[in-house]
């Protein structure tokens, strides 16, 4: 178990965290949620004690062993993979070299001898002899191969190290585990088997994530960083969202009479209490969403942006074609053969392994890079707007603030309207007056879906939007394009985005494309069309 007693954190006039009292309990997965800024990985450098409150104290339970995921991926450059695995047990890898060291004396004294038997003990004791093996299943669950163990950390890549970073974090079956972002640069294989890998793990857990699928699957409760302070809620993300949201419906309607407003409690409590997770940890939350009262569920003080898309007029039955587009980079084929056709109100969700391959396709389309071979053709009453995965060249080096970059994209250029408008996207008084080239990642990404809103156009064309957005962004984007009816062509790591947003999915592969007219979660859940996939990346 893990505990805080009045910690409190200010930086300069600024108050993080004020007074917080907490405990995480074993058994249970507790994703640590808060807006942008509001301290979330902060808590966790207090909680694995890299960073020192202000006041106040962090207390562990006695002999219990604390695993972080390290965030430096350059920090075991110089060891070996399997053995960067190892040192997430830092006692059981020391005890390791020393005997290395011991065993390597060629004046091996009677001493030696004794010291060696204790080393071997405790060794055992840390099931040392299954260390590699664990190592080893952990890193291929991961998806790093064997050929990799032994590898230098140098010699790998970013994704590969945050993996083995992962696998560090999970070794040793820890008694608490903290993770920030452990999602971040995973494929969706590797975020399954994490997912399972927690599900399955009987000791305390703490996340932050931004993958709200994720959140849902394994967390038992939920900490919200509000207010200064941090309250624990049993149930996952949805419910924490939604009873919020119940409550500032309830806390706005202060005439209702109570009993309506218990009857409303009642019903979504039902409501979510049925569809609860059908792991273990299942049954004790359920009874503790059935225990909540009225009281117990707070609005929130976060705020949402307004995303919302209105297409100036509809388009025809004739969107767009695309036959047989090939295209190679740096040498590479990455569109091989690609034709499909989008129909009046698809929603489509192009996955698939290869970045590359997704947003050159989408460059093609918008006319910012030609195809090699084939060709595409947009229909007559189609009008497009196009969200890129990078946007530098819209903010880099632009001598514009907020309020005249985004009136080149609207035709009505009264600043009232502008300033009402960033005022809805969250830059309200003196944020909508900041120089374009200074803004956060989330702030042009905002920024970026704002020219789209005002364009409206009918078609849609969205690549990684949610990239360096808040959950609070990403909620809203995600609703906006739910209810956006015109046609949307897009692609998204967050799998609650893709599966509640897409009526059809495209997967790009090396041998072509497999193109069906399902949601995300039907389309992973289909055995012959999984085996298909397995096939098509067969090299």
């Amino acid at each position: 178990m893990i505990s805080t007693s009045n910690v409190s954190l200010r930086y300069g006039g600024r108050k993080l965290f004020e007074n917080v009292n907490i405990q995480f309990n074993p058994g249970n997965c507790y994703g640590l949620i808060g807006a942008n800024g509001a301290g979330k990985s902060t808590f966790l450098k207090i909680l694995s004690g890299e960073l020192e409150p202000n006041t106040g104290e962090v207390s562990i339970t006695p002999g219990e062993r604390i695993a972080v995921l390290k965030q430096d991926h350059f920090e075991f450059d110089e060891y070996e993979v399997l053995n960067t695995v190892i040192m997430g047990h830092e006692r059981l890898y020391s005890i390791m070299m020393e005997k290395e060291e011991l065993y390597a004396k060629q004046d091996f004294t009677d001493e030696d001898g004794i010291k060696a038997s204790e080393l071997e003990g405790e060794f055992g004791e840390l099931n040392g002899w299954e260390a590699e093996s664990e190592a080893a299943s952990l890193l291929t669950g991961l998806g790093i191969s064997v050929d990799m163990h032994h590898k230098m950390m140098k010699e790998l890549n970013g994704s590969e190290k945050v993996k083995v970073l992962l696998a560090q974090a999970l070794f040793g079956h820890p008694d608490i585990i903290l993770l920030d972002e452990p999602t971040n640069h995973l494929d969706l294989q590797s975020i399954k088997w994490l997912e399972n890998f927690l599900l399955d793990f009987e000791n305390t857990v703490i996340v932050v994530s931004h993958d709200r699928h994720f959140l849902n699957k394994v967390c038992t409760h939920m900490a919200d960083v509000d207010f200064g302070k941090i309250k624990v809620y049993v149930g996952n993300y949805d419910f924490w969202y939604q009873s919020s949201q119940l409550a500032l419906q309830l806390a706005r309607d202060e005439n209702r009479k109570k009993e309506e407003k218990v009857k409303d409690l009642q019903e979504f409590i039902a409501r979510f209490s049925a569809n609860a997770s059908k792991h273990k940890q299942a049954t004790s939350r359920k009874k503790q969403i059935e225990k909540l009262t009225l009281e117990d569920i707070q609005p929130s003080s976060r705020k949402y942006p307004f995303v919302g898309f209105k297409p100036d007029r509809e388009a025809g039955n004739d969107l767009l074609t695309v036959n047989n587009l090939c295209k190679q980079v740096d040498g590479k084929t990455v569109l091989g053969n690609v034709s499909f056709t989008v129909n009046k109100g698809d929603k489509i969700a192009f996955v698939g392994s290869d970045e590359i391959a997704k947003t050159t396709l989408f460059k093609i389309l918008m006319e910012e890079m030609k195809p090699d071979s084939g060709d595409y053709k947009w229909g007559i009453t189609t009008s497009q707007s196009y969200f890129p995965k990078d946007n530098t060249e819209y903010f880099d080096g632009v001598e514009l603030s907020l309020v005249d970059w985004l009136r080149q994209y609207s035709e009505e250029k009264a600043e009232s309207f502008i300033r009402g408008f960033l005022g809805r996207m969250l830059f309200s008084g003196e944020e909508a007056l900041k120089q374009a080239k200074v803004l956060s990642g989330g702030e042009r990404v905002r920024c970026m879906l704002s020219r789209m809103m005002l364009s409206g156009a009918n078609v849609l064309l969205l690549d990684e939007p949610t990239n360096h957005l808040d959950l609070e962004s990403i909620t809203a984007v995600n609703n906006g394009l739910i209810n956006f009816s015109g046609t949307i062509i897009f692609t998204s790591h967050d799998h609650e985005f893709v599966q509640t947003i897409a009526n059809r999915i495209i997967e790009i592969t090396p041998k072509g494309i497999i193109d069906k007219q399902l949601t995300y979660d039907e389309y992973l859940d289909n055995e012959d069309i999984q085996n298909q996939v397995r096939t098509m990346y067969q090299v």
